[in-house]
C-alpha cells in the first residue's frame, strides 16, 4: 500500500483540476457533491451514467455542464416516443453527385452524449444504444463506425412520472456503469439557490464557461489508473459484496461479475479524484451503492414489506466486514 504512482504522474495538477472543475459546477448547481464526484469518477473509468431524480434537481444541467468542463465534443439527444434509431445512430443517404451512398452521423457521435429521458423512448430506440455503450461502435448496412476515446453517454431518467414511458432492460441498465441518485437539496442548500435567485444573481452561461481539462490528458489519466495499488484484502472485499448479493434472501437476482470489476474500476477512480494512489475501504463503500442498485431485483415478498433496493444494498454492505 505504500507503493507510489510514477513520477510522471502530477497527482497535484490533477487534484487542482478535478477542484477547477467541482469549483466550477458549485457556482450554477448547488449541494450534490457527491453526486459530483460519482460523475468524474465515471468518466475517468470510461463508464457510462444513468442520473436518477424527480424533475427540477439539475440533472439535464449538471450533466451538460460537466461535458462542458471537458474540452471535448458534445452532443444531446432528447427521447420522446416517437424517436426513431436511426435519428439515434444517423443513417445512410445515396448521394446523386457521387452516385454512391453516404453516411450521415446521428448525434450518438460525440465525446460526451447526453441522453436526456432515456425511458421515454420505446424498446427499439432504446437498442439502439446496446452496441454503442458496449462495444463504443455502431453498425448499419454492414458497415462498422467506431466512436472517438474519451467516449461517456451520460443518461437521464424520472423515476416518478411512468406514463408515456419504457421501462429500461436489465441487459441495458448492466451497461451503467452507475446509477447515481440526485435527491431534494437540504432546506440550507434550497435557502441558497433562494438567495442567488432573490439577489438575481447571474448564473454562468454554458457557452461561456472556459474546459479544464483536455481529451488528452482524461486519456492519459486513464492509463494512469492502471496503477493506483489495490490491495488483495480489499478485492476480497469487492467479492464479499457481490457475493452477499446472490445470497440473501430478499434478492431474486444478484449482481453479475461485471459487477465487481465495476466496484474496483469505480472505486480507483474516486482515489485517484481524492489525490491518492491506493484504494481504501470508503472508496468502495462510496461506489458500491451506485454499482449495484440498478444490477440487482429484489424479491416480491421483500417489495411487500415495504423494502427497496437502496435499502437492501445499504444493509448488504454494511454486513460485509471492512478489511483491516
Amino acid at each position: 500500500m505504500e507503493q507510489t504512482l510514477s513520477p510522471r504522474l502530477d497527482l497535484a495538477q490533477f487534484s487542482a483540476q478535478v477542484r477547477q472543475i467541482k469549483d466550477e459546477i458549485a457556482r450554477v448547481v448547488v449541494g450534490h457533491n457527491q453526486v459530483v464526484d460519482l460523475l468524474l469518477a465515471a468518466i475517468l473509468a470510461d463508464g457510462h451514467v444513468l442520473l436518477e431524480g424527480v424533475p427540477g434537481v439539475a440533472k439535464t444541467l449538471l450533466a451538460r455542464l460537466t461535458a462542458r468542463l471537458i474540452d471535448s465534443r458534445f452532443s444531446r439527444i432528447q427521447f420522446t416516443p416517437d424517436l426513431m434509431p436511426s435519428d439515434v445512430l444517423g443513417t445512410t443517404v445515396f448521394n446523386m453527385k457521387s452516385s454512391e451512398f453516404d453516411f450521415h452521423e446521428g448525434p450518438i457521435f460525440a465525446n460526451m452524449v447526453l441522453v436526456d429521458e432515456i425511458n421515454r423512448a420505446p424498446a427499439k430506440t432504446q437498442a439502439a444504444l446496446f452496441e454503442v455503450m458496449e462495444e463504443r461502435q455502431v453498425s448499419i448496412d454492414g458497415t462498422t463506425h467506431r466512436m472517438e476515446e474519451p467516449y461517456t453517454i451520460i443518461a437521464t431518467q424520472n423515476p416518478v412520472e411512468q406514463e408515456g414511458t419504457y421501462k429500461l432492460p436489465e441487459a441495458q441498465l448492466d451497461r451503467f456503469m452507475f446509477k447515481i441518485v440526485m435527491g431534494y437539496p437540504t432546506l440550507q442548500q434550497e435557502v441558497t439557490i433562494l438567495q442567488r435567485h432573490q439577489a438575481n444573481a447571474r448564473l454562468a452561461k454554458l457557452e461561456d464557461i472556459t474546459p479544464i481539462i483536455t481529451k488528452d490528458a482524461l486519456l492519459a489519466l486513464r492509463d494512469y489508473m492502471k496503477m493506483v495499488m489495490v490491495d488483495d484484502s480489499l478485492l476480497g472485499y469487492i467479492a464479499n459484496i457481490v457475493q452477499q448479493t446472490r445470497m440473501s434472501k430478499a434478492v431474486l437476482l444478484g449482481a453479475s461479475p461485471r459487477a465487481s470489476v465495476t466496484m474496483l474500476q469505480g472505486a480507483k477512480a474516486i482515489a485517484l479524484i481524492q489525490g491518492r494512489d491506493f484504494v481504501t475501504p470508503d472508496d468502495i463503500k462510496i461506489v458500491a451503492p451506485s454499482v449495484l442498485n440498478h444490477r440487482i431485483i429484489i424479491s416480491a415478498e421483500a417489495e411487500m414489506q415495504g423494502y427497496t433496493v437502496n435499502r437492501i444494498v445499504a444493509t448488504l454492505v454494511d454486513n460485509v466486514e471492512v478489511p483491516k
